[in-house]
């Protein structure tokens, strides 16, 4: 059986990391492996592999696919249960769209690379392993997750109160879906929908208005924010679990009526704020040319 997957967004960011030989990280959904990429995805609570991919790390052939296919045939012919152990996940492709890709987790990764001949296969196998060790260490002790994700942050050139102001925004983030999942609500879609309503309850413009207001493209909306849209994005989001579990709704209609309520109250003391400041919350900076340390230093030296 082919396992159809909707793209899982998992906790930080979808989020996966790089990681390259040396250990840096950053985020893509992609690790690397002796300077080759390798697209993965977090599905049924396992890493799965771009097969393409491995292929093309282990035979540095041009033509991965076409190796990929017939060995594929020849898998099926040694009583190889392909349709079992493949799952078809949606990972982005080189023109930045979400396609189909053959994918194996990190078991199955280990047959298919014992039928492909190699050099690498070895060194492959080792670096996987501790691919899969390294997350099975964040789910037995979460605080390693969140060191990791810090020391990401912090390599990116954040400053530490930035830090750990994004890190809470994503455990807040994280209690509030838990608590829509928990009442009924668990489509990626209707999850979209109702941050829309929050974010444009809070600021005055959705998601993906937010994300053109600044000049972003695929990159992560809330990596841009300064300390204060983070702090309104928190606000909004907190006091919508808050009268979620208060109302105790039931249901994609009542969560979307906590989380308007939960939008307006974060909205309500925007407009304070930029009364008492004479400026708008909302900005137009981005992080992308200029790291948020940097940025911020350059503020403060001006004041």
């Amino acid at each position: 059986m082919i396992i159809k997957s909707k793209l899982f967004v998992r906790k930080y960011l979808n989020k996966g990391f790089l990681i390259d030989k040396m250990g840096k990280e950053s985020e893509k959904g992609l690790i690397v492996f002796q300077g080759k990429t390798i697209r993965r995805t977090w599905f049924n609570d396992e890493w799965w592999f771009s097969i393409v991919d491995i292929v093309g790390v282990l035979t540095e052939s041009d033509r991965a696919r076409k190796y990929w296919s017939d060995l594929k045939t020849r898998l099926v012919e040694e009583g190889f249960e392909l349709s079992a152990k493949i799952g078809q996940l949606k990972l982005a492709s080189a023109d930045g769209k979400l396609y189909l890709t053959d994918c194996v987790n990190t078991k199955n990764a280990f047959r298919i690379i014992q039928s492909i001949p190699s050099k690498k296969a070895e060194p492959f196998k080792q670096w996987l392993a501790q691919v899969g060790y390294e997350r099975v260490e964040e789910i037995q002790n979460p605080e390693l997750a969140q060191k990791r994700m810090k020391e990401l942050y912090k390599a990116k050139g954040y400053s530490d109160d930035w830090v750990e102001k994004r890190v809470r925004g994503i455990a807040i983030r994280d209690e509030l879906t838990d608590e829509w999942k928990m009442r009924g609500v668990s489509e990626e879609r209707d999850f979209a929908i109702l941050t829309a309503e929050i974010s444009k309850a809070t600021f005055g413009i959705t998601p993906s208005e937010y994300k053109k207001f600044k000049g972003l493209k695929r990159e992560n909306l809330r990596d841009h924010m300064n300390d204060l849209e983070l702090i309104f994005t928190m606000l909004g989001e907190r006091v919508s679990t808050e009268i979620t579990r208060k109302e105790d709704a039931q249901g994609y209609s009542q969560v979307e009526v906590a989380a308007k309520r939960g939008g307006r109250v974060a909205g309500n003391a925007r407009r304070d704020t930029e009364k008492e400041l004479g400026r708008p919350i909302a900005s137009s900076e981005n992080y992308l040319a200029e790291p948020e340390k940097k940025k911020k230093k350059q503020i403060e030296e001006k004041k």
